[in-house]
């Protein structure tokens, strides 16, 4: 039976930033000069994202710009910012009202009361806290107290995809579900001070999102223009254990991402993706639209060259990483969301990378 999209909704916290500012804003924060300075604002220029939004952004009060409230400038040498218990309690604040405005404007395009909804799958690995979002939806959103409810926690980019795996297999255990799959992402809360390859990259990468699914177990491939999710597949690419992790630390999440990650996508990924693709009869030129998570630039590059694709195919992506930045499980479905409204061509596969190093796929008909 599978799960058809009713409803796409995304939001992101009202204040942002440039590229260029946040550049700026990290330089000053670590107190680093000269070579270390300009090499923080040339990553930033070569990152292929132009602003990004945070939870943590503020007014200035002279209506020229914004501040943030979290972070202080370094007090000694090695000095490791925020605790990670300061910086989940701002998980916990924010998050839930950020996803309350997606998952709001998810259940309005699907035309739904929330009173309706049957099962609920909450998706974030930036933070914790229990009894967590899947419960305060409950009063937010005004859900049914029995609403059946899901977390995937802690899966990396990818996690929205998992989610819509989790959604898929409900749905077809009870055609009549009216499914609410909810991403919230508050990547910017994990900013780092160390000079590290790998936290430098991350720093000028991640922003804050959120976007959620409607979806229901009984409307058939192409009802009403409906996005069927057809199939899910999922492989962890060889060689790859060490290419990216995500691990808590005492001052907030620490991301590990190998410079070898676009190598070992351009090398692996293609002879997964089409056994995967014969799997349900199709080739990768069958493929009419494909919905990259943007991970950086490099990654959208390596996976142009390993299916053979033009990166005008990737135009969508790199817009909204432009726009937004990564925001980590969110991103994949701000992407399909405009792909679904320009109703885009069908069969569409969606592709995202998380650690392991794992890749996610999902066919949309």
């Amino acid at each position: 039976m599978g799960f058809s999209v009713a409803g796409v909704g995304t939001a992101v916290p009202e204040y942002s930033i440039s590229q260029s500012d946040a550049a700026e804003a990290w330089v000053s924060l670590t107190g680093v000069e000269g070579k270390k300075a300009r090499t923080v604002k040339a990553l930033y220029r070569r990152s292929g994202i132009s602003k990004r939004h945070s939870t943590l952004l503020k007014s200035s009060g002279n209506g020229t710009g914004t501040s943030q409230d979290l972070f202080e400038p370094v007090r000694f040498e090695g000095d490791p910012g925020p605790s990670t218990r300061a910086r989940m309690e701002r998980f916990e604040a924010d998050a839930p009202e950020l996803a309350k405005d997606a998952s709001t404007a998810a259940l309005k395009d699907a035309g739904f009361g929330a009173e309706e909804v049957t099962h609920l799958v909450t998706v974030s690995c930036t933070g914790f806290f229990a009894p967590g979002l899947d419960t305060a939806f409950i009063d937010l959103l005004g859900l049914p107290s029995t609403v059946e409810r899901t977390h995937v926690g802690f899966m990396g980019c990818h996690g929205s995809l998992n989610g819509l795996r989790v959604a898929s297999a409900q749905a077809g255990a009870d055609p009549g579900a009216r499914i609410l799959v909810s991403s919230v992402e508050l990547c910017t809360l994990h900013m780092a001070y160390e000079w590290d390859p790998d936290t430098l990259v991350a720093n000028s990468l991640f922003g804050d999102g959120s976007a959620a699914v409607v979806g229901v177990g009984e409307a058939s491939p192409f009802t009403n223009g409906a996005w069927h999710l057809a199939a899910n597949g999922t492989c962890r690419l060889p060689d790859s254990a060490d290419a990216m992790s995500w691990r808590i630390g005492d001052h907030g999440f620490r991301m590990t991402l190998s410079a070898a990650v676009p190598d070992i996508i351009q090398a692996h990924l293609r002879g997964w993706m089409e056994a995967w693709l014969g799997e349900h009869g199709l080739s990768l030129t069958d493929v009419a639209t494909w919905a990259v998570h943007p991970g950086g630039p490099r990654i959208l590059n390596a996976v142009e060259v390993a299916l053979g694709f033009p990166d005008d195919q990737n135009a969508i992506p790199r817009g909204v990483l432009s726009e937004f930045g990564n925001m980590s499980s969110s991103t994949i479905l701000f992407i399909l969301d405009r792909l679904r409204r320009q109703d885009a061509p069908r069969p569409c596969v969606a592709l995202a990378f998380g650690p392991g190093l794992v890749a996610e796929a999902a066919l949309f008909l």
